[in-house]
């Protein structure tokens, strides 16, 4: 797979995602260069022994449960280009989205999947199996970061599955060092392990078409 990865790495080498803008930067966060990032994640052996779906509690009510959205509905309504109508017990009508894995518009939510950037097997894997209920719920309605939740077509999250990096990238190669440095951002920002592989191949990002990616991220509660 480490292969595939460096012939696809070479399509995506000039789509380099550069350092962002101080100014966009959110108060209190980290900004770290994709490469010192990489070594600030604990290298662990993964495990995926009890893991349930159910494990994690998701959708909840999301940051407003005034607003009768739950966290699914309240991250289409943040990530629309063009802001759906909301009516009844937020129900969205209307609105356009840009799915950045695949690079397409979509103009029904319907067909728009809310995916967690490290999956919540991965999570699990990675260190989640030893949290409280609580925190695992927190993590799979997440957004406190912009890229730990993402709107995307659900032909692209449902490929991805539960994969990590080593088996799956945006096939949007442009896409592909926002990708990773969203994914080393959500993993420092719940303190969650890398394995050997995943690791090999951030390091393959880190230090080829991505090495002038930034990292930007703030510690979960």
């Amino acid at each position: 797979m480490i292969k595939n990865l460096l012939r696809g790495l070479a399509l995506s080498a000039s789509a380099v995602v550069l350092v962002p803008l101080l100014s966009a930067t959110p108060a209190h966060a980290e900004v770290v260069m994709l490469s010192d990032a990489v070594g600030q994640l604990p290298e662990a052996v993964e495990s995926r022994d009890g893991y349930q779906r159910t494990s994690f509690r998701h959708w909840n009510v999301g940051l407003d449960p005034a607003d009768g959205c739950n966290t699914r509905n309240e991250v289409l309504l943040a990530e629309a280009l063009d802001s759906p109508q909301v009516s009844g017990s937020c129900t969205l009508s209307g609105g356009r989205w840009f799915s950045y894995y695949d690079e397409l518009t979509v103009t029904d939510a319907a067909k728009l999947d809310i995916d967690h950037m490290v999956p919540l097997a991965e999570a699990w894997d990675s260190g989640a199996s030893a949290w409280s209920a609580q925190r695992r719920e927190a993590y799979a309605n997440d957004q406190g970061a912009e890229g730990s939740l993402v709107a995307v077509t659900a032909r692209t999250n449902r490929q991805k599955a539960d994969k990590d990096v080593t088996d799956w990238l945006p096939p949007a190669t442009g896409q592909q060092c926002r990708y990773v440095s969203e994914w080393v951002a959500t993993k420092l920002r719940w303190n969650l392990s890398v394995d050997k592989r995943e690791l090999d191949a951030l390091k393959i990002f880190a230090d080829g078409p991505c090495e002038t990616t930034a990292v930007v991220y703030t510690p979960a509660p």
